[in-house]
């Protein structure tokens, strides 16, 4: 029978790779974006948010403040690899969101599997590469090669997985082909590409719609989710480590201090309700990652759960940024 050997949970916004110079890239950004989603769960401009914002955010906006917090990041991540190359998983189910990537206006599925032997990342060339962000292509190592890169997938327990959820009423698309002309999208090469997950171990993505309404799944339901998850992997009769990877998250494109520790209490203190009851309003745009976590939730519940940094990356006055957390689940001594 499968063991689940480690879980582990890292946001991977452009801010965390494209190094403190381009935070006031990201920032330029947010004053272009009309639709912020603010702590009151209520879209707003940069002005709006800009003419409410404690002032005192403006300490957080420092040279030497955004450094230390770039180099606690940095150690962060360097603890997850570590202890990701430790528990040696055999597979990592990795579960993200897609934007765009391999998903488009055809067909978003609220949940789906690709049961194909792998999947490609193609990274952005020509206009598309020039049209980028300063900070987004100086961060675009953390989610591209720069050549395509082939990652292996674990058909086998994609396949029985997808038939495990299906046997549990989830609604699940199954790929087994990559669509032409698109990517594996950053949430899923991040785990390879930052967190030094190797190129021979096979990953089995597990793609949440979190970003495109109208079939958003709940809290509730992603958490549910995740239990299946678990589930299924303890009855696949393989003899394999296997590791659960979230990535994304935590509050983007406004930081929500409040949010993020309430998301980090509910997996330390394994508060299931608590993590179940997140409401949909909050999360929206950027922040709706959390719903990546609250399925490894689910997943990993019983494990012990330990917060290796949360780093609140506030990058403007007004208050937009992104909650950089970091944590990791493994079995009880």
């Amino acid at each position: 029978m499968a063991d689940i050997v480690i879980g582990v949970a890292s946001s991977h916004t452009p801010q965390l790779s494209s190094g403190v110079e381009f935070w006031p890239d990201h920032a330029e950004r947010d004053r272009r974006n009309p639709h912020l989603l603010g702590r009151d769960a209520e879209f707003h401009s940069y002005d709006e948010l800009l003419a409410t914002a404690d002032p005192d955010i403006a300490n957080e906006l420092l040279p030497d403040v955004f450094e230390a917090k770039y180099e606690r990041c940095q150690e962060a991540i360097a603890a997850l690899t570590e202890r990701l190359a430790k528990a040696a998983p055999d597979v990592a189910v990795v579960i993200g969101d897609d934007q765009h990537e391999l998903f488009l206006d055809d067909g978003i599925p609220v949940f789906a599997c690709f049961a194909g032997d792998e999947l490609v990342d193609m990274p952005p060339i020509g206009e598309a590469l020039e049209r980028m962000p300063a900070g987004i292509r100086a961060a675009s190592w953390a989610a591209h090669s720069d050549h395509a890169q082939r990652h292996r997938v674990c058909a086998e327990l994609s396949r029985h997985l997808a038939e495990q959820l299906t046997g549990e009423d989830f609604d699940i698309t199954l790929l087994s082909e990559q669509p032409a002309h698109r990517t594996l999208g950053h949430a899923f090469t991040f785990p390879r590409y930052r967190l030094g997950l190797p190129a021979t171990t096979p990953i089995v993505p597990i793609f949440v719609n979190t970003y495109f309404p109208p079939n958003v799944p709940s809290a509730a339901r992603c958490h549910s989710l995740g239990q299946a998850i678990r589930r299924g992997i303890e009855a696949w009769q393989a003899s394999a480590r296997v590791a659960i990877i979230a990535s994304g998250g935590l509050s983007h494109f406004v930081v929500d201090e409040e949010l993020d520790r309430r998301v980090l209490a509910g997996i330390t203190g394994n508060d299931a309700p608590g993590l179940r009851s997140l409401s949909r309003a909050q999360l929206r745009s950027g922040t709706s990652e959390v719903l990546n976590w609250v399925a490894a939730a689910g997943a990993l519940d019983g494990l012990a759960a330990t917060v290796i940094d949360y780093v609140p990356g506030y990058r403007s006055p007004a208050g937009t940024g992104a909650g950089m957390a970091f944590v990791q689940w493994e079995q009880e001594p």
